[in-house]
C-alpha cells in the first residue's frame, strides 16, 4: 500500500499536524517539530506531545508514516568548529523532540563542505557527528536525504550516502530518503524506463534496499544532472507522467512515507488524488 502525504504546517502546535494532513486526503505526513530556521526551538510540552499522539491515533497515522525534517541551519559536516558544534547540539535537540513525540524517523540533508574541505572529509565529519548524536539518543532513526548537489552540498551520489552509513557505528538507526527531484537533478535518470531501473539497481547495490525509509515525491523544474534544486508541481516538470505512473505501481515503495514537497500547497489534495488514480487495479 502506498502512503502519500505532504509536509504540513504546525501552526497552532505540532498536535495540529495530523488533522491538517487528514484534511488534504493524506495517508502520511512530514513536519518540522520546531523552527525550520533557528538553532534552538521552543520545548514541546508534555501536554502537547500527548495531544499529538492522540491525534495521530484519531486520524490514523502511525509513526511508520510520519517523516519529520530537521531545521535548515544544521550542517553536520561543517568545517567551521563553532557551526559544527551548533549543528550537533541542534540535531540532538531535534532527535530528542522526535523521541518525545513517539516518532521513529528524523529526515535531514547530509551537509556541505562549503569549499573549505574535501567531500570525503565532509562525509567523515557527518558520520562522526551522527555517532556522537546516536550515542546520546534512542529509538529514532536518522534518515539521510539525497541532495541535488547544489553549491557545495554533499549527498548527491549514492556513494556519498553509503560512505556515511559505512562509518556510523549503529547502522540499525540509519536510513535514507530519496527525493525524486534531487535524484534527477543529481544525475539519476529516473524519467526513462532504462534509467529508472538502473537507478534503483544502483541504490540496492551501493546503499542497500533495507535502508530506504521514505520518499520525497517531487517533480523537477530543471534538466537531468543540472545540480539545481527546484521542485515543480507534479506533471509540470521534467520527470513526466510516465515516472509517476511507474512509481505508483512499484511495490518497492509500499509501506513507507511518501511526502510531497511540491511548491503549491493548495494543489496537494488534487496531487494526492491524482497519484492514487495512477494505480492499476
Amino acid at each position: 500500500m502506498k502512503y502519500i502525504g505532504a509536509h504540513v504546517s504546525v501552526n497552532g502546535g505540532v498536535s495540529m499536524a495530523p488533522e491538517a494532513a487528514s484534511a488534504i486526503g493524506a495517508k502520511a505526513f512530514a513536519i518540522f517539530t520546531g523552527s525550520s530556521s533557528r538553532w534552538i526551538s521552543k520545548e514541546i510540552s508534555d501536554d502537547e506531545a500527548q495531544l499529538f499522539k492522540e491525534n495521530c491515533r484519531l486520524y490514523g497515522f502511525s509513526p511508520d508514516v510520519i517523516l519529520p525534517h530537521d531545521n535548515f541551519l544544521i550542517n553536520l559536516g561543517s568545517p567551521d568548529a563553532k557551526k559544527l558544534h551548533l549543528s550537533k547540539k541542534s540535531f540532538l535537540d531535534e532527535m530528542r523532540r522526535c523521541e518525545k513525540l513517539g516518532l521513529k524517523y528524523l529526515n535531514f540533508h547530509p551537509g556541505s563542505h562549503v569549499n573549505e574541505i574535501t567531500e570525503e572529509e565532509c562525509l567523515d565529519k557527518i558520520a562522526e557527528s551522527l555517532n556522537y548524536i546516536l550515542d546520546k539518543t534512542q529509538g529514532v532513526t536518522a534518515v539521510l536525504e539525497n541532495t541535488a548537489g547544489q553549491g557545495s552540498n554533499v549527498g548527491y551520489k549514492f556513494e556519498h550516502l553509503a560512505h556515511i552509513i559505512s562509518k556510523v557505528e549503529d547502522k540499525s538507526r540509519m536510513g535514507v530518503c530519496i527525493d525524486t527531484c534531487h535524484a534527477y537533478s543529481g544525475g539519476y535518470d529516473i524519467a526513462t524506463p532504462e534509467g529508472y531501473d538502473a537507478t534503483w539497481k544502483a541504490f540496492d547495490e551501493i546503499i542497500g534496499a533495507q535502508y530506504l525509509k521514505g520518499i520525497h515525491l517531487n517533480d523537477d523544474k530543471r534538466e537531468l544532472n543540472s545540480h539545481i534544486d527546484r521542485h515543480a508541481p507534479l506533471g509540470e516538470g521534467t520527470l513526466g507522467d510516465w515516472f509517476f505512473r511507474r512509481f505508483m505501481n512499484d511495490p518497492r515503495f509500499d509501506n513507507m512515507p511518501i511526502i510531497l514537497e511540491t511548491p503549491d500547497e493548495e494543489r496537494w489534495p488534487e496531487e494526492i488524488k491524482w497519484l492514487y488514480s495512477l494505480q492499476e487495479k
